[in-house]
C-alpha cells in the first residue's frame, strides 16, 4: 500500500508532455492574432494626471481581446523589465519607454 503513489505518479508522469516540449493544445506564444497589426499602434507619452510621474501608453489593439491584450501587455513589461498594466484596450508601462516599446513591436 505505501507505493500506491508512487505507482500513480509514475503513470500521471508518463502521460505528461516533455518539459522541452509543449503541450499539443497550447498555441504557440511567439504567433500574434491575425488581425493585429503593430502598425497601426499609437505610442503616446504622458504626465498628465498620474502625480508628475511618466507613463507610456499604447492604443490601437483593434481586433484583439482584453486577454489578448493583456497577453502582450505581460510579454512587453516583462521584456522592458518594467510595471504597467492593461485595461480599456490600452496598455500603461510605466516611464518614457516609447523608443523601448517601438523596437518591441518591431516599429524600429
Amino acid at each position: 500500500m505505501a507505493n500506491d503513489w508512487k505507482a500513480a505518479l509514475g503513470a500521471l508522469a508518463q502521460s505528461m508532455p516533455a518539459a522541452d516540449e509543449p503541450a499539443a493544445d497550447t498555441p504557440p506564444h511567439d504567433e500574434p492574432a491575425a488581425s493585429f497589426n503593430p502598425r497601426k499602434l499609437r505610442i503616446d507619452f504622458e504626465r498628465k494626471g498620474r502625480a508628475g510621474k511618466c507613463a507610456t501608453i499604447i492604443s490601437g489593439f483593434d481586433g484583439l481581446s482584453d486577454s489578448e491584450i493583456a497577453e502582450i501587455a505581460s510579454r512587453l513589461k516583462r521584456s522592458l523589465a518594467t510595471g504597467g498594466s492593461s485595461r480599456g484596450g490600452e496598455i500603461l508601462i510605466q516611464g518614457d519607454r516609447r523608443d523601448d516599446v517601438a523596437r518591441f513591436f518591431g516599429l524600429k
